[in-house]
This record gives structure tokens, C-alpha cells and sequence, in this order.
């Protein structure tokens, strides 16, 4: 017996050694991702219902009745105990300079279970899969960016809506606030946000004028997996219409995708930009992770003569995901120039 008690103790001893040094290199990395200059403090009080509507979303909807809630913190711990469901948080603040020109970031932390993540009433981040095809990202470190000029001077509101499985829910802990990133560059031309989705694969699908109307609608950048397609291994692609200013006419663009797991083929208006992995149209990949090539980012020069100045661009990307997770999974993902990206990587 008392054998048994001294390996049970040695046990107990291991595991909890164990789980701190892990803590501590969770530590390390959260605050590696929020290493950037604090602009704006948004721990404190929120507002916050339960139940579920996207007029919650809007920047001026009236939220005057709404309960009073602290961020970070879970719901349960301030009166919601047993609450498993929808709910919503809005949180009110004023800016009086300009952060246009900054590369900005909203730390959310960790949310129990699922979030889409709303800026002035504009859809910025999503983590997990809501019902019906829940997916919970609790263990997801949300930081999220903030494409250029949506910050306002003056009023501008951050809404949240959650959706918690079990047990605790709610915006659970982190540094909450906006932060500003000068590690990473940031695109003239932010292309984060909703894109087209379609499992499956046809070269067709990167014509300009493929009809993508009833495709799905995807966070971008996300795993599929954790927006509905949990598990799914094979070919699938994205589309997204953008617009470029006649200021950058004569400008050398290079297009930043992110890091696309597994690989990627890249058109732009129907030709081919880029390309990472081994390919053969007409085949099914069998080497698509001989290099992890999920892990590199993508960097491709957009060709003279194939954008638009006077309407809409599309951009189409054919991705091979053979293992795990898939998709355009991080970003930056945006299109910048040419100068600017060389005096970033110069300095």
C-alpha cells in the first residue's frame, strides 16, 4: 500500500510539473500575440442579452435595456449560471485621432465556444462553427484584424455574438483591447473578411465570370474546419471580388495570401499568379506536404495588365488540403506594393 501511495504521489508530482510548464509556455505565446502597442483598453464593463440577433450588430441599434456585464469573465459567474446558448456583447468606445495608416488588431482573447466578431457593424473575425454545424474553438486565441479605415473618429461599436455549448461561456480572459502591430505589414488592399466557398474542384471555377452565387460564405483568414467542414480532406475553392484605385495604376502590386494548408493554386481575373506544391491538374496531389508547404506563407507578384482600375476584380485560389485541418488559414492577406513590402522586409 504504501508502495502504491509513493507512485501515485510521484505521478501527481509528474503531471503537475507538466501542466505548468505548459501554462508557462502558453503564457509566453498569448503574449507574443499581443505584443503591439495598447490603444485602446476594452476590459470593463460591457453591454450584454442573451438570445440572438443580427440587429444586435448594427452600430446604432439601441441597447439601452441591455444587462451590464465584465469582460473578461464568463457569463455563469455573473448571474447567468447554467446559461447555455446564444448571447450577445456590445461594447461602445470613442477615438479622437486617426489609426488609418496603423496596422490594427482587436484582442478578444479566449471565447467559450464560438464567435463572429463585428466592427461597426462589419463582420472582422469568426472563430468555431455555430449551429447547425457547431464547432467549438474555446481553446482559440482570437486576434483579429482591423482592415484599414474601418475605425472611426468619434463613435464606434464592437459587437460580439457567442454561442456556448457547456459549461462556462462567454469572453473568458485575455488583454482585451485594440492594438497596434508594426511587426507585420499591412496591406494597402485588405482582402480579410467573407469569401466564396465550394468543396469539390472545377477549372472552370476560376474564370472571371463563374457564377458563385450559391456557394457558401467563409471567414478568410480560418480553418474550413472550424466554420462547418470539421474533417474534410480534399480539393475545394475560394472567391472573392475586390477593387483596386486608379492610384496604384502603374504600381507594382504583390499579392500576400497567408498561409494555405495544404497547397495552392492562385488566379487573379483568370490567370494564374501564384503556385505552392506539386500539381498536376488533372490529379489528385499525392506529395501535397513534402516541404510543409502548409506552414509557408504565400507571396505572389500580380502580372502587369490583369487588374481592373474601373470595376470589380476577382481573385480565385484551387487549395488541396490531404491531412488535418484545411484552407487559407492566416494571414496578412491583402495586396500591397511592391515598394512598400521591400522597405518593410528592409528594415
Amino acid at each position: 500500500m504504501r508502495t502504491y501511495n509513493i507512485l501515485f504521489l510521484c505521478t501527481l508530482l509528474s503531471v503537475i510539473l507538466i501542466a505548468g510548464c505548459n501554462e508557462g509556455k502558453n503564457n509566453e505565446e498569448d503574449q507574443k500575440r499581443v505584443d503591439g502597442k495598447l490603444l485602446i483598453d476594452l476590459s470593463g464593463e460591457w453591454k450584454f442579452s442573451l438570445g440572438d440577433s443580427f440587429n444586435w450588430k448594427l452600430k446604432d441599434f439601441n441597447d439601452t435595456n441591455w444587462e451590464k456585464i465584465i469582460v473578461p469573465s464568463s457569463w455563469e459567474n455573473q448571474g447567468f449560471h447554467g446559461y447555455d446558448g446564444f448571447a450577445w456583447y456590445r461594447k461602445e468606445f470613442f477615438l479622437n485621432d486617426d489609426f488609418s495608416h496603423e496596422n490594427i488588431y482587436l484582442i478578444l482573447g479566449f471565447v467559450d465556444d464560438v464567435d463572429m466578431t463585428f466592427l461597426n457593424g462589419e463582420l472582422i473575425g469568426l472563430s468555431g462553427g455555430f449551429p447547425p454545424n457547431y464547432n467549438t474553438a474555446y481553446n482559440a486565441f482570437r486576434k483579429y484584424k482591423i482592415p484599414n479605415n474601418l475605425l472611426k473618429k468619434g463613435k464606434n461599436l464592437i459587437a460580439v455574438r457567442v454561442f456556448d455549448q457547456e459549461l462556462e461561456g462567454g469572453i473568458m480572459s485575455g488583454d482585451i483591447g485594440i492594438y497596434s502591430f508594426n511587426d507585420e505589414i499591412n496591406p494597402d488592399i485588405s482582402l480579410e473578411g467573407i469569401w466564396k466557398f465550394k468543396v469539390g474542384d472545377d477549372k472552370i471555377r476560376s474564370d472571371v465570370n463563374y457564377d458563385d452565387s450559391d456557394w457558401d460564405s467563409l471567414f478568410v483568414p480560418a480553418h474550413w474546419d472550424m466554420q462547418g467542414y470539421k474533417n474534410y480532406d480534399g480539393f475545394a475553392w475560394y472567391r472573392k471580388t475586390f477593387r483596386v484605385g486608379k492610384n496604384l495604376i502603374g504600381v507594382k502590386l504583390i499579392l500576400l495570401l497567408g498561409k494555405v494548408d495544404d497547397i495552392d493554386q492562385t488566379f487573379i481575373n483568370g490567370v494564374q499568379i501564384g503556385s505552392t506544391g506539386l500539381w498536376d491538374f488533372e490529379k489528385v496531389p499525392q506529395e501535397f506536404n513534402t516541404r510543409n508547404e502548409w506552414e509557408q506563407t504565400r507571396i505572389y507578384s500580380i502580372p502587369d495588365g490583369i487588374l481592373n482600375f474601373d470595376g470589380e476584380n476577382v481573385i480565385s485560389v484551387r487549395v488541396y488540403d490531404g491531412l488535418r485541418d484545411g484552407g487559407i488559414y492566416q494571414g496578412p492577406v491583402g495586396i500591397v506594393t511592391q515598394k512598400k513590402f521591400r522597405e518593410f522586409n528592409s528594415r
